[in-house]
């Protein structure tokens, strides 16, 4: 007879069992997350803002910087929850949830970060045609491409990892 036991839950094995260590990450993590997230909102305040920032490097920057929020924003909270919980454990659907997420961003800031190399060639090889050639007819099927590229890989390695068995699962 074969185990056929699902898993329903993974356990989360944190930094520590010490609570005074545990409190101490809680508070340098979220310091750390909510600096990462001002910078992030605050520059894409600023390219929204600011008439003379709308042109194509900063909207690829805005759009990288929404990115690193949401990518922080995927992976933290459930990590809150674990450094002040003592049941340090995730759903089989939330930990499918979140990798989705994280590769999701990841993969999508990889493809715009590429989109932004070649924005940088046309910007220093073609400098009097810069605007013309990076206009948003160019530069806005490279952002939503990266999006769905992302989005592509993100389906597929997390359907591909969720379908491995887990600990004799089927």
């Amino acid at each position: 007879m074969k185990n056929v036991t699902e898993v329903t839950v993974f356990v989360l094995k944190g930094f520590t069992d010490n609570p005074e260590l545990q409190i101490f990450f809680f508070l340098l993590f979220l310091a750390l997350y909510l600096f990462t997230l001002m910078g992030n909102l605050g520059l894409i305040v600023l390219v929204i803002a600011n008439s003379r920032l709308h042109n194509p490097m900063y909207y690829f920057l805005g759009v990288l910087s929404s990115i690193d929020a949401c990518y922080s924003s995927a992976i933290t909270p459930k990590m809150f929850v674990d450094f002040l919980s003592r049941k340090k454990a995730i759903s089989f659907g939330a930990c499918a949830a979140q990798m989705f997420l994280a590769v999701t961003c990841g993969t999508t800031e990889c493809f715009l970060l590429a989109a932004m190399a070649y924005d940088r060639y046309v910007a220093i090889y073609n400098t009097l045609l810069y605007l013309v050639s990076m206009s948003p007819r160019v530069y806005v099927p490279l952002m939503v491409t990266s999006c769905v590229g992302g989005i592509l890989h993100a389906v597929t390695h997390t359907t591909a990892t969720f379908s491995l068995s887990f600990c004799g699962s089927m």
